[in-house]
């Protein structure tokens, strides 16, 4: 069992040895590669060792139990030990998602509802920002599109985690899974007669992409440049600073205007598209290797939904995995960990399955 692992813990040994030799840190990039790769290999590594020795001990235990009774109880206690530690192996040995250091672009967009569905895309978005804040995460408005009665037509926010992220426990391995349309069910502050609504808002969630990640060449872009105007049309800025990229190859448009300058317009556009370019790449690679792959609903339709907020029931459910919890009020400030670690134990689960 396990024997792939020896080729690891040779790798992770070169790579002992090439971060101890001062001259690989000339080449910062290359230097950050072997880092990261080193950081990946190293709870393997370690868990690893750790199985084998309790397996050695175990055999130890078993050879006294053999002549003294009182050892039968720690053959029985290291053996909970090792199984534990097998699935705990098991689990670092599963492909990860080369995606899952990365920070995030995302997106809250209304649909169906009104403006109800606007007032609850400023709810997720606030949310978001909540669970941002209490995992330490930085947050950065990009681009949002106002309604009249308050909320987000539409609004894009980055999300970065903290330098010292843990590898594979950068944002997208956690906000991945808010992809896909979210239904609220609640009286609206518009209805005059206390009848329950439902509405519907989209959460599209892009690894950001660095700019090794995506090129882009500047024949394939056609810039635009308008005037920044705000809910109810209104002038906001009398330059014409707004951007507009359209991506000529793929047909994908990026429009930017809360910026002041025609400049951080462009260079805000460009980082969502280089996002979604990426996005784009990765799904065609997926579907090239497996028809099996989960995607994001794109579209805002309240029938295809991954999550529903009951307010009347203070009920939180995401149809996915089956989870539900009676404390909405606390998710929507924030509480997001235990809806997002059952997504994550799913998805683990299934990795596992399909591994055999």
């Amino acid at each position: 069992m396990f024997e792939a692992v020896e080729e690891l813990i040779g790798e992770h040994a070169d790579l002992e040895r090439q971060l101890a030799d001062p001259s690989i840190h000339a080449d910062q990039a290359r230097a950050r590669r072997l880092n990261k790769r080193y950081a990946e290999l190293t709870p393997i590594v370690g868990v690893y060792r750790t199985w084998r020795s309790t397996g050695e001990d175990i055999e130890t235990a078993r050879e006294l139990a053999a002549d003294d009774p009182e050892f039968v109880g720690e053959v029985k206690e290291l053996e909970v030990r090792r199984e534990e530690l097998t699935d705990r192996l098991r689990l670092l040995l599963v492909p990860r998602d080369p995606s899952d250091d990365k920070d995030v672009i995302l997106e809250v967009k209304a649909g169906e509802g009104g403006d109800e569905s606007a007032l609850f895309a400023g709810d997720l978005l606030r949310m978001y920002l909540r669970y941002a804040e209490r995992r330490g995460w930085k947050t950065e408005i990009i681009e949002a599109t106002g309604s009249d009665l308050g909320g987000y037509k539409d609004v894009q926010v980055a999300v970065k985690a903290k330098a010292n992220a843990e590898p594979g426990q950068g944002v997208w391995a956690r906000l991945k899974y808010e992809g896909g349309v979210h239904r609220v069910q609640r009286v609206p502050a518009t209805e005059s007669q206390g009848r329950i609504h439902t509405s519907a808002a989209g959460v599209l969630v892009l690894p950001e992409a660095e700019d090794v990640d995506v090129e882009i060449s500047a024949n394939d872009l056609r810039i635009d440049v308008y005037r920044s105007s705000g809910p109810g049309g209104q002038s906001v800025n009398t330059t014409d600073s707004a951007v507009r990229i359209t991506h000529l190859p793929t047909g994908i448009v990026v429009s930017c205007q809360n910026e002041k300058s025609q400049l951080q317009n462009k260079e805000q556009a460009l980082r969502i598209l280089r996002a979604r370019l990426l996005a784009a790449a990765q799904e065609e690679a997926e579907r090239e290797a497996s028809d099996a792959r989960r995607s994001q609903v794109r579209t805002v339709d309240r029938s295809e939904r991954v999550r529903t907020y009951n307010f009347p029931e203070n009920r939180i459910s995401d149809h996915r995995v089956g989870f539900k919890a009676y404390n909405l009020d606390q998710v929507l400030d924030g509480e997001l960990d235990a809806v997002i670690q059952a997504c994550v134990d799913a998805d683990a689960a299934a990795k596992l399955a399909a591994a055999g």
